[in-house]
């Protein structure tokens, strides 16, 4: 596999923690500023000439930008003009050889935890979610109402990520359950089949295998992960403990997942794709400004999985 790991971007810590680690490519958050335009060409290479001139070459993008991509979860008024921003971002990406995108389809709520400062292991804190401790909001979507909209978005966009060799790599739902009136659909394997196979079926087209969520989903892996081996275009190497109803993080040598044996599994099944660590503890002297992404604990985190990943050379 090939080691990455989630930078924001002007450069900060993780930066630094990163190169120190020993990783060398990068899956990056474009900025979300009034300044930079997701379709202008030279906005991109400023970005991915900064990158690789810090010895991070970026690979993927994560999250697909979201002032389009809510439009287009959502369906709103604003879906097709956003869909259009999609459309012209995907050939910047092919000149700067940026082959994939990992995007969601949770309209409205994004990935949700009720807690950000559990205690794990030594005092670090994590984050968790308890379905007796959510609260629900107003916003309302059916599962209907999200399976066509992700149709209309994949017909849309598919021909032009295949001419131009862009893979988009779906996640799934964190937490995969509804929310009070939002619902969600990338809540099983099955879902997962009908969304990469059962509308259209394309090589631009695959999964982003976050293995916590599955997890968390109640699938076993050792079964998930041959069933859709060939469509797993990215990893978030991630370890929890709990089940749908109230989960957390972990250290990622700490949580319910073997993770030497998961990472051998992808290796029998010849997944070769980008991966990263994802959803660190926070450790000591840090603020939680990041939740899940803080700095300091990356470190312990990059390097059991580059242990991990040497070990199956």
């Amino acid at each position: 596999m090939l080691l990455t790991d989630y930078f924001r971007y002007p450069k900060d810590a993780t930066w630094d923690i990163a190169r120190q680690s020993g990783v060398a490519h990068g899956v990056i958050r474009l900025p979300e500023t009034a300044d930079f335009d997701l379709t202008n060409a030279a906005h991109w290479r400023k970005v991915h000439d900064d990158f690789c001139d810090f010895g991070l070459k970026p690979v993927m993008i994560e999250p697909m930008p979201n002032e389009v991509h809510d439009h287009i979860k959502a369906g709103d008024e604003k879906r097709d003009e956003s869909i259009e921003r999609v459309l012209k971002m995907l050939p910047i990406m092919d000149e700067l050889d940026i082959r994939g995108i990992c995007f969601n389809w949770m309209a409205h709520i994004g990935w949700l935890r009720t807690s950000n400062n559990i205690p794990e292991r030594g005092g670090a804190r994590v984050t968790g979610f308890a379905i007796d401790e959510y609260v629900p909001g107003e916003a309302v979507i059916t599962a209907d109402e999200l399976w066509d909209n992700y149709t209309y978005f994949l017909k849309a966009v598919i021909p032009t990520a295949e001419k131009h060799g862009i893979k988009l790599a779906l996640h799934p739902d964190d937490p995969p359950r509804n929310l009070g009136r939002v619902s969600r659909i990338m809540t099983s394997a099955d879902a997962f089949d009908h969304a990469v196979n059962g509308i259209v079926q394309s090589e631009s087209l695959g999964i982003t295998m976050c293995q916590a969520s599955f997890y968390i989903m109640g699938e076993k892996l050792e079964d998930v992960i041959p069933r859709f081996a060939d469509q797993i275009m990215f990893v978030h190497f991630r370890n929890t403990v709990g089940n749908l109803d109230r989960y957390r993080e972990t250290f990622h040598d700490n949580g319910a997942i073997d993770m030497a044996r998961i990472m051998q599994l992808y290796h029998d099944c010849g997944v070769d794709v980008p991966v990263r660590v994802d959803h660190v503890p926070t450790m000591v002297g840090e603020d939680m400004k990041h939740q899940g992404y803080d700095a300091i604990g990356r470190y312990f985190a990059i390097g059991y999985l580059k242990g991990i990943i040497d070990s199956l050379r």
